[in-house]
């Protein structure tokens, strides 16, 4: 077993690293502050849009997975380019991943929020 501290310790300090990535993000990361800022106004929203806690749940649980996946572009973003400035096709394409997988978390928002909103307002 690998040494360190363990019980409320070990939840303290990792809600710590948590909280300094969240920071690191909103400094160095446009993106990020963008979908967090776009996530602040849509959430509550959601309480207004969705009917019942479910409902609810998806619209802001969609927000919360562009988010998540917003974090770990980033972190990806920050590893390859702390290898090199050299161009590498496996960097790029890892690069080029993680964009995509930003854009299929948005897109998720857009289908989520979209099938809602056409249900309440349109139908």
């Amino acid at each position: 077993m690998k040494p360190g501290r363990t019980g409320l310790s070990r939840i303290l300090h990792a809600a710590g690293y948590s909280w300094k990535g969240l920071v690191a993000a909103c400094r160095h990361e446009a993106a990020f502050r963008q979908e967090l800022l776009l996530a602040l106004v849509m959430a509550p929203a959601a309480f207004w849009l969705g009917q019942g806690a479910v409902e609810r749940a998806v619209l802001i649980g969609s927000l919360l997975v562009v988010l998540v996946t917003e974090l770990l572009n980033s972190a990806l973003e920050a590893v390859v380019d702390r290898i090199g400035d050299e161009w590498n096709e496996l960097a790029g394409r890892a690069k080029d991943m993680g964009s995509a997988a930003v854009f299929v978390s948005l897109a998720l928002v857009v289908i989520v929020w979209g099938l809602l909103l056409w249900e309440r307002i349109i139908a």
